[in-house]
């Protein structure tokens, strides 16, 4: 049947089921007709060149990325025969570095009565001996989510091909009576305590999100503790939850069961209702196993995002190789579903980023990995370069849909700065950039970067910072304006923002975008404030893309210094 047949016939199911009916709880939009329909060909114009991306088909969540032997496993729920959302299962693919990746056959789908209906999420840990162990959420022939394990069939596999999932002693952990059995997934990488593993699986009470909590000795027998690591109101469903401990000082990474004064732990979950990631940052109360945030951090909607823009169900996993902590997120389209049929594929990996507590200790850092730059090629630099109002400067010389731009902006004067309206909320960043946008003249602001544009501003990127300033401080908003990205129609284009908690007494400020052809991902202040905008330019792609440095504010601006570089291929990509 033809695809324009086939989309009359969607059918738009939505697991929002309450537990008594039955039916598994998530908000992926379910097309039957499309799980199975493999592509015909797989359209190239909008793939990205250096992010992860399997060939074709339908990626979401990373599962399981984890170090062993040498070797980067990196776990992803994938549907193998189509471009939506279906048949998952955990695809593998493995990596030296994580740039260059080999595919290896699926390690886990469905094959039992404790994972028939669905192999989602989970996350790996490290036992004693070095033997790694997976834990992943099953649904079971009722429904019912339940926690299973996996191991290795062969540890002197250094790939670790294949997986066995033990029937005798699955699934290790049940709901029990007052859990949500249609809302009860995700367990967390484990950590070691006092004699017992702990791990954590994301659910909801009614409207209250919970992390609860589970102790074991061997990691086969679980309970449930009499409370909840945390929990929140308000807040609905926690997917995906992340709990780890990050040092007070310095970009160190560390093992997910190290506990001490020298450290603080973070806790982040994905929340259903509204498909981002947040985090806070606070304290374990080892001898009362809770997580308390500290009084600077908020739960729910007001929180912490680690990106503010498309990314969700992140993971960490601690690199013992390099000792650093690496967040891997998927990033979803922003097309239609028939666009996705039609393309062949749907989803992409943002660059895994390693995390550190930021000196302040209110907020992570996040930068890319340092191997990401052994793809850069080409290189253009622009020094000391001044921006006057309504400049629009051509970065030439590099691939600009292809690219690693990294700039330093110098702001002369902080005296003609735009106040802050106190009707203004300093909570909703992305509705005062939609007020503002890229064009509307501030003082210090807006400048940036236009990524993606075509040669006469049809279509355009905008990544770019304001300023304002309140009776107390200067407040910084980082924007990635989605509206004018593309003259498609039906494509979500958001202008995605974020505040950034920096001081302005050097008066400078950072931004680093890697552009790849339908994805920008920015990192402002050194990495204070992340943003990912997926756009589908008609004009501005391949050798048709520019990228330009611009100044709509009134007040002059100087880049500093700006290296761009145009990004190679890696040599082997799923």
């Amino acid at each position: 049947m033809a695809v324009s047949k086939l989309l009359s016939l969607t059918l738009f199911i939505t697991f929002l089921c309450a537990v008594n009916n039955g039916r598994v709880e998530a908000t992926h939009e379910i097309y039957p007709q499309f799980q199975s329909l493999s592509a015909v060909s797989v359209h190239q114009l909008h793939r990205t060149a250096f992010h992860f991306q399997p060939p074709k088909n339908w990626i979401n969540d990373p599962n399981a990325p984890m170090y062993y032997n040498g070797i980067y496993h990196f776990f992803y729920q994938y549907n193998p025969k189509g471009a939506v959302w279906g048949n998952i299962v955990w695809a593998h693919s493995v990596s030296k570095d994580m740039i260059n990746w080999k595919a290896l056959e699926p390690a886990i789908y469905p094959s039992h009565r404790f994972d028939r209906k669905g192999a989602w999420s989970g996350s790996a840990t490290i036992l004693p001996g070095n033997k790694p162990i997976i834990l992943y959420t099953g649904v079971d022939p009722s429904d019912r989510q339940v926690q299973n394990y996996a191991v290795p069939a062969n540890l002197s596999d250094p790939y670790l091909r294949k997986w066995i999932k033990p029937a005798g002693l699955n699934p290790v952990v049940d709901p029990e009576a007052g859990v949500n059995a249609s809302a009860f997934r995700d367990p967390t990488t484990a950590w070691w305590l006092s004699g017992h593993w702990r791990m954590v699986v994301g659910s909801k009470r009614n409207h209250r999100g919970m992390a609860y909590l589970y102790r074991s000795r061997d990691f086969i027998h679980w309970i449930k503790a009499k409370h909840p690591l945390h929990s929140a109101p308000h807040t609905g469903m926690w997917e995906c939850p992340d709990f780890y401990p990050v040092l007070l000082s310095g970009k160190q990474g560390l093992d997910t069961s190290v506990v001490g004064k020298q450290v603080k732990h973070v806790l982040k979950v994905s929340l259903d209702v509204t498909r981002y990631d947040y985090y806070t940052v606070g304290t374990y109360l080892t001898n009362e196993d809770r997580y308390v945030p500290d009084n600077t951090s908020v739960d729910g909607w007001a929180g912490i995002r680690y990106d503010y823009g498309n990314f969700y169900a992140s993971k960490t996993f601690f690199d013992p190789a390099k000792k650093r902590r690496i967040l891997w997120g998927w990033v979803n389209e922003s097309d239609t579903t028939s666009d996705d049929v039609r393309k062949g594929w749907a989803g992409i990996q943002a660059i895994p980023r390693i995390v550190w507590l930021d000196p302040s200790q209110r907020q992570l850092m996040q930068w890319p990995i340092q191997e990401l730059e052994t793809l850069r090629g080409t290189n253009v630099k622009m020094n000391h370069q001044m921006l006057k109002t309504g400049d629009h400067i051509e970065v030439k010389g590099i691939s600009a849909a292809q690219a690693d731009v990294d700039v330093t902006f110098y702001i002369p004067s902080l005296d003609k700065v735009e106040a802050f309206n106190l009707g203004w909320s300093l909570t909703d960043a992305q509705l005062l950039c939609t007020k503002k946008g890229s064009k509307v003249q501030g003082g210090i602001g807006p400048f940036g970067l236009l990524a993606l544009a075509s040669e006469n501003l049809e279509e355009y990127t905008p990544v770019f910072f304001r300023i304002f300033k309140s009776s107390q401080k200067h407040i910084v908003l980082l924007c990635s304006d989605a509206r004018s990205s593309s003259l498609k129609d039906g494509l979500y284009k958001p202008s995605f923002a974020g505040f950034v908690d920096v001081d302005l007494t050097d008066k400078k400020l950072s931004l680093r975008s890697l552009i790849d052809h339908s994805v920008v991902e920015s990192f402002g202040a050194g990495g204070k404030t992340c943003i990912t905008s997926r756009v589908y330019p008609t004009l501005a792609v391949l050798e048709n893309a520019h990228l330009y440095a611009f100044n709509n504010g009134t007040e002059t601006i100087i880049i500093e210094n700006l290296n761009a570089w145009s990004m190679k291929k890696p040599l082997r990509m799923n």
